[in-house]
C-alpha cells in the first residue's frame, strides 16, 4: 500500500482510506449488524490501510466509537481523521466541539480535525485561531476541511495551514477540475476523494437511470423530478449513462473490475493523496483495496478522461454534488 505525506502534518495517509459512514447503517445504508462494522475495520488495517475516515454526523458518533472498538490496540499505528459539523465552527463551539470528538473516539490527541461543511455564517479566521490553539496545546495533530471551494481555502492558507481538502471526485463527477483541483494543487493542498464510485455506479450495479433507487439519484445527474434531489436541473441521466457504458468496456478490455479501474483512475490523478472508499463487511473491503496494487497506462487514462467528457462538461464547473446553489464557495 503507498502512503503519501500531507503538509502540514508530521504523518502519511495510505493511497486508500476506509470511510466509515456506512457502517454505522442507517440513512441510506440500510440495517448494519456491529459484528460485520467491526470485522470490516481490522479487515481494512489487515489489509494495509492505515487511514479512517469518520464525523460526527456519522451516527452521531457511532462510527467514531466503531473504529476506536475495533482498531484501539493498534491506534498508534493508524491515522483517523475526523469532522465537525458547520454549526459548531464559531472559536468557542470549536473547542468543545474537539473535545466531543476526543472522547467519542477515546484519545489524548486527534490526527486530523476537519470542517464538515462551509459556514457562510461564521468567519473562517475565529475558526481557524480555535483550531491553531488547539494544535499548539497538542489537541490535534493537523486540521483540514471538507467541501471547500477556491475562496474559502484562500481564507484558509493567509489564516492557517490547513492539510487537506475532502471532496467529491470521480470519473462521474469531475467538477473539481476546473477550478478546485488546479488550486489544490498549486498550493500543495492534498485532495482526499469521497464518492470515489459514486455509490455503486462505477461498479456497475445499475444497467440504467431507471434502475437507481431514489435515495442513491439524489445528485445533479439526476433529473429535478426525481422525489428527493435538491437541484431544480434537468439532470444528465442519459450522459451518466453513456459514460458508464463506454466504462464498462474500457474495464472490459483492460481485464479490471469497473470499480478498480474507477479507483485506480483517481489515484493516477495529480494531487490527489487519498481515496475514501466504504465498505460495509471484510469481504468488501478486501475486493476495495486490490484497487490500490492497479497502475493504469497512459493510454487507458485518455479513454477514460474522453469517455467522460460529455458528463463533465454537461454537469459543469459547480462542484457541489448535490445543489445548484452551491455551497462552495
Amino acid at each position: 500500500m503507498q502512503h503519501n505525506p500531507l503538509p502540514q502534518t508530521d504523518f502519511q495517509v495510505s493511497a486508500i482510506a476506509f470511510g466509515a459512514w456506512a457502517i454505522v447503517g442507517g440513512f441510506n445504508w440500510g440495517p448494519q449488524e456491529e459484528k460485520d462494522s467491526i470485522e470490516a475495520l481490522q479487515a481494512a488495517y489487515e489489509s494495509g490501510i492505515t487511514f479512517f475516515d469518520t464525523a460526527e454526523l456519522y451516527g452521531d458518533g457511532a462510527s467514531e466509537n466503531l473504529i476506536d472498538k475495533a482498531l484501539s490496540e493498534v491506534k498508534d499505528k493508524i491515522i483517523i481523521a475526523t469532522k465537525i459539523k458547520p454549526e459548531d465552527f464559531a472559536y468557542g463551539d470549536v473547542r468543545k466541539a474537539c473535545e466531543q470528538r476526543l472522547k467519542a473516539l477515546r484519545t489524548e490527541r486527534l490526527d486530523l480535525l476537519q470542517l464538515h461543511w462551509p459556514n457562510p455564517d461564521i468567519p473562517l479566521e475565529k475558526t481557524l485561531q480555535a483550531f491553531e490553539e488547539l494544535k499548539e496545546e497538542g489537541k490535534i495533530r493537523a486540521y483540514g476541511v471538507s467541501n471547500f471551494g477556491v475562496k474559502d481555502m484562500e481564507t484558509c492558507l493567509s489564516a492557517g495551514h490547513i492539510a487537506s481538502n475532502q471532496v467529491p471526485y470521480n470519473l462521474l463527477w469531475r467538477a473539481i477540475e476546473y477550478e478546485v483541483l488546479p488550486f489544490c494543487v498549486d498550493h500543495n493542498v492534498p485532495v482526499l476523494c469521497y464518492s470515489p464510485i459514486m455509490q455503486g455506479l462505477l461498479a456497475g450495479k445499475f444497467s440504467s437511470a431507471d434502475a437507481v433507487p431514489e435515495d442513491r439519484a439524489r445528485t445533479r445527474h439526476f433529473s429535478k423530478d426525481r422525489p428527493q434531489v435538491r437541484h431544480q436541473e434537468a439532470g444528465a441521466e442519459a450522459e451518466t449513462f453513456a459514460a458508464i457504458d463506454a466504462i464498462r468496456q474500457i474495464a472490459t478490455e483492460a481485464g479490471l473490475a469497473m470499480e478498480h479501474l474507477s479507483l485506480a483512475w483517481l489515484l493516477a490523478q495529480p494531487g490527489v493523496a487519498s481515496v475514501i472508499v466504504g465498505g460495509r463487511n471484510a469481504a468488501q473491503v478486501r475486493k476495495n483495496v486490490q484497487a490500490a496494487s492497479v497502475r493504469l497506462s497512459e493510454e487507458v487514462i485518455r479513454q477514460l478522461n474522453e469517455a467522460t467528457d460529455p458528463l463533465k462538461k454537461k454537469l459543469g464547473a459547480n462542484p457541489d454534488l448535490w445543489q445548484s446553489n452551491s455551497r462552495y464557495r
